[in-house]
């Protein structure tokens, strides 16, 4: 993955897109699209994982047959939106090891705190993909994998829903190496810090709170 930023344009991600964006579409109705749209752009997320081979014998001969090289794949979902797009991933890739990161924003400095960090062992040898529905600013986007280096992670890629122009700067800035996979690039953030046009708080849509 070469593009720092890379927007899913297929046809069914915009559309399900569409659905989740109307404020009209149920929660449930709003899991099930996110898990749906997730296994879309999960399918994109992890194109270039390294492939090695093993010989296998079909039902009528021996073959060296590709399959996946190396660790399995360090899912890490940053809390609690990110949960949401954990089950599309996973339906795709089962075996995947699971992390999350807490993170809540200080409304005096307005800086992103960490409130909980568990990931699995051995991050420096796999592909460790992380997932937010939501690229707003970017700061705790930018924490999280700030979080995930420390632990060891070096090929980390940053999978969301939606982003902001603003969000996508922040990332570059600090975290060039890491490519970001999304189903939209929105036109900005409005001053509460909301991406507009968007789909409102991922998470709340998501578990049904206000």
């Amino acid at each position: 993955m070469n593009e720092h930023l890379t927007v899913v344009d297929h046809p069914l991600v915009q559309h399900k897109l569409t659905l989740m964006r109307d404020k009209g579409t149920s929660t449930a109705s709003f899991r099930q699209l996110l898990r749906e749209i997730t296994q879309l752009l999960a399918y994109e997320v992890t194109r270039e994982m390294p492939l090695t081979t093993r010989t296998i014998e079909t039902p009528l001969e021996e073959m060296e047959a590709p399959i996946l090289a190396g660790k399995k794949l360090a899912l890490v979902s940053i809390l609690r939106a990110g949960n949401g797009m954990l089950d599309g991933v996973l339906e795709l890739v089962p075996s995947a090891r699971v992390g999350f990161v807490g993170l809540y924003r200080d409304e005096e400095t307005l800086q992103p705190v960490q409130y909980y960090f568990k990931v699995p062992e051995g991050l420096q040898d796999r592909l460790v993909i992380a997932v937010d529905p939501m690229l707003a600013t970017g700061n705790s986007s930018a924490a999280a994998v700030d979080l995930l280096k420390q632990a060891g992670a070096t090929d980390i890629r940053f999978l969301c829903l939606l982003a902001a122009p603003e969000g996508v700067a922040r990332m570059k800035e600090a975290h060039p190496d890491v490519p970001i996979v999304t189903a939209s690039l929105d036109r900005a953030l409005n001053s509460k810090g909301y991406i507009m046009p968007g789909l409102g708080d991922a998470g709340d849509r998501m578990f049904g709170t206000k």
